[in-house]
C-alpha cells in the first residue's frame, strides 16, 4: 500500500502510540511513534513530515514546546495537540502556536481518522462560492488558520473570535456518521453555558436525543437559529466534511 503521508505521533502512553500506530498505519499513513520529546524534536529536524500528533504532558518536556520548537523547523508542518488535562490556557497557547487542533483524550478510533482525514484532505479540498455565499455567517471553514477550530468532546468545538469572544459548535459529519444528525435544538433564550454540561440537544430521525456538551462556561453573546437551514444544505450538497455549524457565540468567564 502506498503511503498517505508521514505522521509523528508523540505520547509517553504506549496504549496511545500503539492505538494512533493500528488506526492511522491501517488507513495507508507512515506511523512513526516516540515516547519522549527530544526524540521527536529530532526526528522533526531531519525528517520531512506531514503531520505531528503531540501529548501535552511528558517525562521530559512539555507538549506546548514541542510545538514551539516543531513550527520553527517546519513552520508548514500539521500539529495536533492531545490532552489528558485540558485548559484554557493550553487551548489558547495551542492556537497561537499554529496547532491544527487541540483534542481531549480519550478520544474513538474512528474521531482521530476523521482528524487526520480533514488535514490532508484540507490540501486540495475546492469549496463551492455559491454556498458559502449563501450560508457564510452560519457555517465555519475547519481550515481558517487565522481562528483554529479545537476540538472537544466528540462533535463539539470551540474556536476564538476576536475581543475575548469565542464559538463554540458541532461537527455535523461526526453526527451524521453515526447516523443521528435530523435536526439540532438550542434554546434562543439560551443565557450562559457550563463546560462539560449540555448546551444543546442533536434529534435523530427515530426521535431519541443526545446532548451536544459544552467545551467552556461562558456567557452568551448570540446564537445561530440558522443552523438547522445550513445543516441540511450541507448534508443535500454533500458538503459536510468540510464545514463545521457554529452554534453560540460566548464571553468565556470563570467560575
Amino acid at each position: 500500500m502506498e503511503s498517505k503521508g508521514k505522521i509523528l505521533v508523540l505520547d509517553d502512553d504506549p496504549v496511545v502510540t500503539l492505538s494512533c500506530k493500528r488506526i492511522l498505519g491501517a488507513e495507508g499513513f507512515n506511523i512513526i511513534t516516540v515516547d519522549k520529546a527530544e526524540d521527536a524534536i529530532k526526528i522533526v529536524s531531519n525528517e520531512e513530515l506531514d503531520l505531528l500528533i503531540s501529548d501535552v504532558r511528558l517525562p521530559d518536556m512539555n507538549g506546548i514546546s514541542v510545538l514551539r520548537e516543531s513550527k520553527k523547523v517546519q513552520p508548514k508542518l500539521d500539529v495536533v495537540i492531545i490532552t489528558g488535562y485540558p485548559t484554557l490556557e493550553d487551548a489558547r497557547e495551542s492556537v497561537r502556536l499554529g496547532a491544527f487542533e487541540f483534542i481531549e483524550k480519550p478520544f474513538t478510533p474512528d474521531f482521530m481518522l476523521n482528524v487526520a482525514r480533514k488535514i490532508f484532505d484540507n490540501r486540495g479540498w475546492i469549496l463551492r462560492k455559491t454556498f458559502i455565499d449563501d450560508f457564510r455567517n452560519d457555517i465555519v471553514d475547519f481550515r481558517d488558520t487565522s481562528n483554529p477550530v479545537l476540538f472537544y468532546k466528540e462533535g463539539t468545538w470551540a474556536r476564538p473570535l476576536k475581543d475575548n469572544i469565542w464559538e463554540v459548535g458541532c461537527d455535523a459529519r461526526y453526527w451524521l456518521l453515526g447516523g443521528q444528525l435530523a435536526a439540532i435544538e438550542l434554546s434562543p433564550h439560551m443565557r450562559t453555558i457550563m463546560a462539560g454540561e449540555s448546551f444543546g440537544k442533536i434529534l435523530s430521525g427515530s426521535g431519541q436525543t443526545e446532548d451536544l456538551i459544552a467545551p467552556m462556561t461562558g456567557r452568551v453573546i448570540e446564537t445561530n437559529q440558522h443552523a438547522n437551514t445550513a445543516m441540511s444544505a450541507l448534508v443535500r450538497d454533500n458538503l459536510s466534511e468540510g464545514w463545521l455549524l457554529w452554534l453560540a457565540r460566548i464571553e468565556p468567564i470563570t467560575i
